[in-house]
């Protein structure tokens, strides 16, 4: 059954019974697969968008090396090996950033001082200072080939880079207030506002308010980009091809970031959210109209039977239709479908609106998300898309491994399922396309699941890098203010369980498979150590190169450099850009150690103890050798 052909069927369903399910809490790890398919549809040369992936049963059988790695225990007081890349200027550099970015009036009007300091200074002093002190310490050029030295240093000590360019546009609030609103709402719903019959059923959560319309706002690290037009996101794309082609030229196993909501109308992110959640939503009260809202989501088995009944009893047509439907698409061949069986129903590529159909808890029916799309909004929709696909080929074509980042929750739906689409396709000799999971949402481990149990079944190469989350503020106070549950973890403690847990998982797959690949993306040192301790558990060498350590260039040296000497594949996610234009950027930064500086002196400890061990030692000029 096609995706148009069931919304065409369903859309004459009236039932007024349904109601909206949340997620059940609880999770497991899937035993069986889903029925294999005998046919598989060619894919497509341009991006898949939700182009449904044939299933194959993935054998479940251990597939560890019979070689035992040896264990290995990282000292990370050794401030000695920590530092050895470091000459004396560099760590009283960041003995003097760090201090500074504990005083709260500094931090708060940091981009007022710069503004001073460029009006006093002059524009050439002040970026010599900036280069002396927070653009030196945590952007590491200016452009390509500025940004090689660095690199090749940290090479030489065994870090790696994940190249990030890191310029943003300086824009007031009011300025991307404007942006966001205009690039979020639709012609139709901008032409009759409050006439709209779509206004009825869509979700606050995935509709622009004008208060958060600045998305920079309570927001740590991560880079914002706004829609200008499409010649921008054109521009912007060359800049992540430009940044692809460096990193293949700077080392052999570089990464390079991307960011979605630079390469495309975020109207088309949100829309296709809301679409996502309310088919996930109809399936939950399908499971729960055969007893299955308990169970783990991997176990959530709709009887294929009571299935048609259900969907017969909805109106949505006869049940020899829908028994035919259900084996065209060659699922439920076992007699049940499963959330990823049911996932794959939406799989039109060739009319992108058509997918943006949803179910109406409230009504029974099914209904189109807006009344009606432009032939430029549709156009929209697909350019981003063609631009998605563009730099993942180009990735594969350089050797370069390609992170897609996390970003707000409301456009982060879209971005997994267009992510995993990038994974069903680029993914399948080597990993590299990634996702990345923030573990600060409630819904973290089941995201990370239903992904790994996807690759498995399809014989892919899962990629996943995993954080603890760049928006909590932002996200906190959003749906405090428009009225929808919190999405995070209630507190860091949450966050840390999550985080393990997701982890954990994820290196049971690498054990099981040797198919799955994670980087440990944290500046917590306890969760380095834990990964460190379930590696030696599974014998897991690090030359094996399925676990990846990652911290941002200029933090927590004392990690990265000790785990880069022993041999783990490590890497520093490494900003550049001109000074004035990374301004934004080294603003975040100074919030982000405030709370980092303030919660613990051990960086700032560990710095001072290798300076007073040199000048004890007679190392006054230390110079690395390498």
């Amino acid at each position: 059954m096609s995706y148009s052909t069931f919304v065409a069927s369903l859309a004459r369903a009236n039932s007024g019974n349904l109601r909206n399910f949340a997620v059940p809490p609880a999770r497991c790890r899937s035993t069986v697969a889903s029925p294999k398919r005998q046919e598989e549809k060619e894919r497509m040369e341009e991006c898949p968008v939700v182009e449904a992936q044939p299933v194959e049963l993935i054998s479940q059988t251990k597939n560890v090396p019979n070689t035992q790695a040896k264990s290995i225990h990282i000292d990370f007081d050794n401030t000695q090996e920590a530092y050895k890349s470091k000459r004396n200027i560099e760590l009283l550099r960041s003995l003097l950033v760090f201090k500074l970015c504990t005083f709260d009036v500094l931090v708060e009007r940091n981009k007022e001082l710069m503004e001073l300091s460029k009006k006093l200074l002059g524009q050439r002093m002040f970026e010599k200072l900036m280069k002396m002190t927070f653009y030196g310490q945590f952007v590491a050029g200016e452009d390509h080939n500025a940004i090689k030295p660095l690199i090749q240093k940290n090479q030489a000590f065994g870090v790696g880079a994940v190249l990030d360019y890191s310029v943003e546009e300086d824009l007031t609030q009011e300025e991307a207030e404007k942006k966001e609103m205009d690039s979020c709402v639709s012609e139709a719903e901008k032409e009759s506002p409050g006439m709209c019959s779509c206004a009825d059923h869509r979700e606050k959560k995935y509709k622009a308010h004008r208060q958060f319309g600045d998305r920079r706002g309570g927001v740590i690290s991560a880079r914002t980009y706004f829609y200008a037009d499409e010649a921008k996101c054109d521009k912007q794309m060359e800049t992540f091809i430009n940044c692809i082609k460096a990193s293949s030229g700077a080392s052999n196993d570089g990464f390079s970031a991307i960011k979605l909501t630079a390469l495309g109308r975020p109207q088309f992110l949100l829309q296709f959210s809301e679409v996502l959640v309310k088919w996930r939503q109809f399936f939950n009260y399908l499971a729960a109209q055969q007893g299955k809202s308990d169970m783990c989501v991997l176990e959530q088995k709709l009887e294929l039977e009571q299935l048609k009944d259900n969907l017969a009893q909805l109106g949505v047509g006869a049940k020899d239709d829908i028994e035919n439907w259900f084996t065209g698409e060659k699922l439920g061949l076992s007699g049940a479908i499963d959330l990823l069986d049911w996932n794959s129903l939406i799989n039109d590529t060739t009319k992108i609106s058509n997918l943006l159909m949803i179910p109406n808890l409230e009504t029974g029916h099914l209904e189109p998300l807006l009344n009606k799309f432009t032939a430029e909004e549709e156009s929209q929709m697909k350019r981003m898309l063609q631009r998605v696909d563009v730099l993942a080929k180009h990735a594969v074509a350089n050797g370069v491994r390609l992170m897609v980042d996390a970003e707000q929750t409301y456009f982060q739906p879209a971005i997994s399922r267009l992510t995993l689409e990038m994974q069903r396709k680029f993914n399948r000799e080597k990993p590299v396309i990634f996702n990345t999971y923030q573990c600060y949402l409630k819904e973290a481990y089941n995201n990370v699941t239903l992904d790994v149990e996807l690759s498995r079944r399809e014989g892919w190469y899962f990629g996943a890098k995993l954080v603890r989350g760049a928006y909590m503020y932002q996200e906190r106070a959003r749906a405090q203010e428009i009225g929808y549950e919190d999405p995070i973890n209630p507190d860091y403690e949450a966050t840390n369980r999550m985080y393990h847990k997701c982890l954990d998982y994820v290196l049971e797959e690498i054990e099981h498979s040797r198919k799955a690949n994670v980087m440990v993306a944290t500046h917590n040192e306890d969760t380095v150590k834990f990964t460190l301790e379930k590696m030696n558990e599974m014998a897991l060498s690090p030359t094996e190169n399925k676990v990846y350590f990652g911290q941002l260039l200029g933090m927590c040296d004392q990690i990265s450099f000790p785990l880069g000497q022993a041999g783990f594949p490590v890497y520093k996610y490494v900003p550049y850009g001109p000074v004035n234009e990374v301004i934004p950027y080294l603003s975040r930064r100074a919030q982000e150690n405030r709370g980092f500086m303030k919660g613990s002196q051990r960086e700032r400890s560990l710095l001072w103890k290798e300076v007073k061990r040199r000048l004890l030692s007679g190392q006054v000029l230390y110079k690395p050798v390498y």
